[in-house]
């Protein structure tokens, strides 16, 4: 089991008190956007061996949004961090460097 600790109220917190909101960091179309991308935003998605960036929202405790960084492999935690922020921040990409030699954010996107 998943324990995530929210980054807005503090409470670790195991899966069952939270809903997976799938990948994020995934850039939206809005209207006007073309078939291409509205498909490409609604279908394909990354499912990665390895470190994955995840958007979960705590409903059991302050019903916020935020994103976690965790090992598909290990289901290892990296971190949390705030659902306002457009990438993960350098501490925790420090973090998962220092323990996945190699690692790098920009190959995911």
């Amino acid at each position: 089991m998943l324990l995530l600790t929210c980054p807005y109220c503090g409470v670790a917190a195991e899966e069952t008190e939270l809903h997976g909101g799938g990948e994020a960091h995934l850039k939206r179309f809005g209207p006007g956007s073309s078939d291409d991308d509205f498909s490409e935003y609604l279908f394909h998605r990354e499912n990665p061996r390895g470190v994955h960036f995840e958007r979960w929202r705590h409903v059991n405790g302050c019903g916020k949004w935020f994103h976690a960084a965790r090992c598909t492999n290990t289901l290892e935690v990296f971190g949390t961090y705030s659902a306002q922020t457009t990438e993960p921040p350098n501490d925790l990409l420090d973090t998962i460097r220092a323990k996945r030699p190699g690692f790098s954010w920009r190959n995911l996107a």
